[in-house]
């Protein structure tokens, strides 16, 4: 049942109904136009035509003619032309006169010499037209009649029908062949219909950004199709839905923990100040110190990993405007200058002006941005002892480098939660319409941001 449902038995009914058609046609035609019935009856009406049966019929009658006479032999020859219009008769005498003849075509002689009698039944014999030669009654001094029908008239009625109906069936074939690409292209169109609305149906997307249903009409290989794009679409909606409540169990469970880790981390952080006032040791001071630093860095992953979340649930706040980017660098540096110095790095600025000097960025983010790359410099270039912050315009950009001389991001630091700093970075520059480009080796690191003067424009 299943394969009587598909595609490919609807076609092959097509192809099975094509070809029964030109078959049924010359049947029907032959049936209902000819009347065909079967041969070998001597029923010379239906148009069957049997040399044997014509001239058994041509000798009982000649013979049966036992009055010779010119009324006689008309009324036989216009009997015989009723059933065959094509014939032609004649009747020659016992001493070779031409007598009466009926529908004859060729030229005859007015006297037939047995030599010319000869050479007449010789030519005919087998040839065309097909010849009977009858004498008439019992007495040979009657003479003898002839009848004279063309071949042609003996051929089986499907050579009738194409001699007399051969333009009808030629351009009924060409008809039935039309009919068959016509359906054809009605069926694939069909097939192709059906394709570009599921087509369609792939690219049209929801408020989910996920594919639409399709309405299922038909059971064939296509609709098994759209039955399966149909469950493909179910499937994917679930796995949206399960994808939203884990990752807001994932939003809720960070905001939690972040929360929770800076209550406890406060209280360490007042203790460590408290132990600060109290007289220690070098190497107590040491490990205060080590403690102090430890303390900043958890509250920073704890800061980073808490914005990363907002900004991957798009809850981070935005608000973009048009800032002298030149000095809020030269202002922000400002914060972190001291910290250099303190750790004893060789700092470098070099910001020379540029056109334009505004960029449409959030301040917050883009302080944002430069707070944690200063990170990873203190972090994991420490050992290097540089920094350098600088200036570059070209044709098609404006940009800030900044420069260090650790052994490079490739290499393992103490300092853990780089990358999730980073991913921040990422995220906020490109949010900003801004780009970045990383250069990194055991020789150090330089990290450019820039913005496309195609953007400005």
């Amino acid at each position: 049942m299943k394969f009587f449902r598909s595609l490919l038995a609807k076609y092959m009914l097509i192809i099975i109904l094509a070809i029964s058609i030109v078959q049924i046609s010359y049947l029907g035609v032959a049936i209902f136009v000819l009347g065909i019935t079967k041969t070998g009856t001597g029923d010379f009406s239906s148009g069957v035509l049997v040399e044997s049966d014509i001239e058994e019929q041509w000798h009982a009658q000649a013979k049966n003619m036992t009055n010779a006479t010119d009324d006689a032999i008309t009324q036989l020859f216009q009997k015989w032309q009723e059933q065959f219009p094509t014939a032609s008769m004649f009747w020659v005498s016992e001493e070779g006169n031409l007598l009466t003849t009926w529908n004859v075509k060729d030229q005859l002689p007015a006297k037939w010499t047995p030599a010319y009698t000869t050479q007449f039944i010789k030519e005919r014999y087998g040839d065309d037209p097909f010849t009977v030669i009858a004498f008439l009654g019992d007495d040979i001094s009657n003479g003898f009649i002839v009848l004279e029908i063309p071949r042609v008239a003996f051929n089986p009625p499907l050579i009738k029908v194409y001699d007399n109906y051969g333009n009808f069936l030629f351009f009924g074939v060409i008809a039935v062949i039309l009919f068959f690409i016509v359906v054809s292209l009605l069926f694939f169109k069909g097939i192709r219909k059906r394709l570009l609305h599921l087509q369609e149906a792939m690219e049209i997307r929801d408020v989910d950004g996920l594919p639409i249903e399709i309405q299922v009409k038909k059971r064939d290989e296509i609709g098994q199709l759209e039955h399966s794009f149909n469950r493909m679409v179910c499937e994917l909606r679930d796995s949206k839905q399960r994808q939203q409540k884990e990752e807001q169990l994932r939003r809720e469970l960070i905001a939690n923990l972040s929360h929770d880790l800076r209550t406890p981390l406060t209280k360490v952080r007042a203790q460590s100040y408290t132990i600060s006032k109290e007289a220690l040791s070098e190497e107590g001071k040491q490990a205060l110190k080590a403690m102090d630093t430890s303390i900043v860095n958890i509250d920073a992953l704890i800061e980073n990993l808490m914005s990363y979340t907002l900004l991957m649930a798009s809850k981070y706040k935005f608000e973009p405007k048009d800032i002298n980017v030149i000095r809020f660098v030269r202002e922000h540096l400002t914060t972190w200058y001291p910290v250099f110095e303190r750790e004893g790095f060789t700092i470098d600025i070099e910001l020379q002006s540029f056109e334009p000097v505004e960029w449409r960025v959030d301040p917050l983010w883009l302080g944002r941005v430069f707070d944690n790359i200063f990170q990873n410099v203190l972090r994991h270039a420490n050992s290097g002892k540089y920094i350098s912050v600088k200036t570059e315009s070209t044709a098609c950009y404006t940009a800030f480098i900044v420069e260090d001389h650790g052994q490079g991001m490739k290499n393992e630091s103490n300092a853990k939660g780089a990358g999730i700093g980073l991913s921040i970075v990422d995220v906020m520059i490109k949010g900003m319409h801004l780009e970045w480009d990383i250069h990194s080796d055991h020789s150090g690191t330089k990290i450019i941001i820039k913005k496309s003067a195609k953007r400005e424009k």
